[in-house]
């Protein structure tokens, strides 16, 4: 009996990125049924990896996976960049068939950035572009980005985040805080939550609102931990980083505040339970900034609250 052929996918990034690509995963998964389906994304989003009802496989090395498997690599699919590195990555394990943007010894589409189309569009776009889907199955399926594993909630934490990956996406703690303090007073149990070189940011949320000392969660939950905790929330309020991707992937009702970077690419899609803030008018546009972006800095905690779902869309269940 044949070896099973092997489609082997790129998206070595971070915890936003891997979720955007989620439709595209779904679409190979679909178009190649027979396939071991081998992701290659990092160790420590395996907790997520294993939610991803399209994936098989996961690795974090493109080369180790022939040597440690030594089945035929059928396809590569370049779902990371445009190369050469990741290209190079890819054409280490000698693929049958490679998809990915043009570039040298590399058939496909062009790359194009285009802020009017969404990040998760692109990756399905590819797709289509070099005929592996049908062009009305990519477009049909770019915004299938909810998750499994959503439970029924009647009511739960409010999750706020006010951290990221660089200034120019952190909304002042300050604003996070009145947020916070004001939804407590409205009833709702109140979270903050951060990763493990934040929680000096996380304490001071939870003391400028008074929250409890144990709603600090600040570097105490690991990713499999965070994806239940959202999975089990009545609202998250969080910058443009990963955790809005991971209310959108289970439905959770969020408030997004945007800074650096418009909505469209980034933002979940129209018509569910979340809202996007930000003023374009007034975007720098400098993603690596150590400031906050005045697209950011133009929303107000007023802005936030007048914003939030309504009470019946943060509390209904969720299947």
């Amino acid at each position: 009996m044949s070896p099973r052929p092997t489609a082997v996918v790129l998206r070595d990034l971070g915890l936003g990125d891997l979720l955007v690509a989620v439709p595209a995963l779904r679409l190979l998964r679909r178009t190649l049924p027979d396939h071991e389906i081998v992701l290659v994304a990092p160790d420590a989003l395996a907790p997520l990896v294993a939610r991803i009802e399209a994936v098989d496989t996961h690795v974090s090395d493109v080369p180790g996976h022939s040597r440690e498997h030594r089945s035929r690599v059928d396809v590569a699919v370049n779902l990371h960049g445009r190369g050469p590195e990741s290209h190079a990555r890819l054409d280490a394990l000698g693929p049958d068939r490679r998809i990915g943007h043009v570039a040298p010894g590399w058939d496909g589409p062009a790359w194009v950035d285009d802020p009017a189309r969404p990040e998760r569009r692109r990756w399905c776009d590819l797709l289509a572009a070099t005929g592996l889907v049908d062009a009305t199955a990519a477009r049909d399926g770019a915004d299938d980005l909810t998750l499994p594993g959503r439970r029924a909630v009647a009511s739960g934490p409010v999750v706020v985040h006010p951290g990221a990956a660089y200034g120019a996406k952190r909304w002042p703690a300050e604003r996070f805080a009145a947020c916070a303090a004001a939804l407590q007073a409205r009833g709702h149990p109140v979270v903050v939550t951060g990763g493990p070189g934040e929680h000096r940011l996380t304490a001071e949320v939870v003391a400028r609102a008074g929250l409890p000392v144990d709603a600090d969660l600040g570097g105490r939950t690991d990713l499999a931990g965070l994806l239940d905790l959202v999975a089990a929330s009545a609202l998250v309020l969080a910058g443009d980083t990963g955790i809005s991707h991971v209310a959108t992937a289970f439905g959770t009702p969020s408030v997004t505040l945007f800074g650096p970077v418009p909505p469209t690419p980034w933002g979940p899609p129209p018509g569910g339970p979340h809202v996007v803030l930000g003023d374009d008018t007034v975007r720098r546009g400098e993603r690596f900034a150590d400031d906050p972006d005045p697209a950011l800095l133009a929303v107000t905690p007023e802005d936030v609250l007048a914003a939030l779902p309504s009470p019946a869309a943060m509390a209904s269940p969720r299947e």
